[in-house]
């Protein structure tokens, strides 16, 4: 059921396609129930996929389509960081919410909060969530666990000029792009884009902006998945040949059947 409380004026709405037609039919469908798709524009980018899911968005009326064509194909972060930036040169909206394909909206108040959370003050850059899976509080302490002691033993190896690999944060810091609202203002004025370096796309943007002294509001897990569901790594599960027995392919196909029963298949 569309929620008519959505404030639809000020906000568009993007995704990138990259060779995963079902879990992008599902999305596409289930975010069609839950907004007003005749006021909140969706952009989706086919990243040069050449295979069913772009003839199944060539079919869907209500979402304008870009389809991003390079001759020698290109992967990973820079990809999908400049496929963002073709769309983001048609929004004409205040505020964009990015999503994923493998982000499964079920109910839209998760946008509510995403918009009134940064309309709370002008310098507020986006808000999102820096997890990008559920984990119980057991889950999450054995993961900051684990990684902490991963960082402080690369740490001693540097001073004791041991070859080592370079230590790497055991918490997170960075909003991540799997369901994540913009201020697109914020954005132009600063000159800022979602393909700065060679790292995934909004980082180096976050960092930027947050040394100009903007805020990110991060929603707490908990409270985000309650209206999502994301499939971690979606791309990398459906589409790059994991076996099949890999957790991450199960998790997939497990999320997927759940919200086809939603969506009542």
């Amino acid at each position: 059921m569309v929620n008519s409380q959505i404030v639809s004026a000020q906000l568009s709405i993007v995704l990138v396609n990259y060779k995963t037609p079902d879990v992008t039919k599902i999305c596409l469908e289930l975010l069609e129930q839950v907004i007003d798709v005749c006021k909140v524009p969706v952009i989706v980018v086919d990243n040069n996929s050449n295979d069913a899911s772009l003839e199944y968005l060539k079919s869907l009326s209500w979402i304008t389509l870009l389809e991003r064509k390079v001759s020698k194909p290109d992967v990973g972060f820079m990809a999908h960081g400049l496929a963002l930036d073709m769309a983001m040169e048609k929004v004409n909206t205040d505020y964009v919410l990015l999503i994923h394909t493998d982000t499964l909206i079920y109910d839209p108040e998760i946008i509510n909060i995403l918009l009134s959370s940064i309309g709370e003050k002008s310098a507020i850059a986006a808000v999102g969530c820096l997890e990008q899976v559920k984990r119980t509080a057991i889950q999450t302490a054995w993961r900051v666990f684990s990684r902490a002691i991963k960082f402080y033993m690369r740490k001693i190896k540097q001073m004791l000029k041991l070859k080592t690999r370079e230590p790497r944060l055991f918490y997170e810091v960075y909003l991540k792009s799997f369901c994540t609202l913009w201020n697109v203002n914020i954005i132009r004025q600063n000159g800022v884009n979602f393909a700065m370096g060679d790292r995934i796309p909004g980082y180096e943007m976050q960092d930027v902006l947050n040394r100009r002294g903007y805020e990110f509001i991060a929603i707490r897990p908990s409270k985000m998945f309650q209206y999502l569901d994301h499939i971690e790594a979606g791309t990398v599960a459906l589409v790059e040949g994991l076996d099949k027995q890999h957790k991450r392919v199960k998790n997939a196909k497990k999320i997927i059947k759940k919200n086809t029963v939603l969506k009542g298949y």
